[in-house]
């Protein structure tokens, strides 16, 4: 038996985390399998049980230890398996936004300059 951490963030900074125990040759879809039932019962609430449901239906992919992985990965003991939900906002236009709201004055190259340096260098 192996003892692997399942992970999930079902919004953002939150996590939740369930320690199962597998055979010895469990890959990630029957890990998957076996932690969303167990998940949906442990933290069953009468109004949030479909909720959830549908949350755990918009998974996009799975990792271990922050490395994404095929469902056909085999697990080892000691992994901390996660499920990644979908991006909410695009990186790039986040720091487009974010950079737009902040100024080039303070920003990246431009943050830090000595007295008579010219802007940019």
């Amino acid at each position: 038996m192996i003892r692997v951490e399942c992970v999930w963030s079902p919004a953002a900074r939150q996590s939740i985390s369930l320690c199962l125990e597998f055979q010895l040759g469990t890959t990630v879809a029957q890990a998957l399998q076996v932690f969303k039932p167990a998940f949906i019962s442990a933290h069953a609430n009468t109004d949030s049980t479909l909720a959830t449901e549908e949350l755990l239906s918009q998974v996009t992919g799975q990792g271990i230890w922050g490395r994404k992985v095929p469902q056909t990965h085999v697990l080892q003991d000691g992994d901390r398996l996660e499920m990644y939900r979908p991006l909410q906002v695009d990186p790039k236009l986040a720091r487009k936004q974010r950079f737009k709201r902040q100024g080039k004055g303070r920003t990246g190259l431009f943050a830090r300059r000595r007295i008579g340096a010219v802007a940019g260098y």
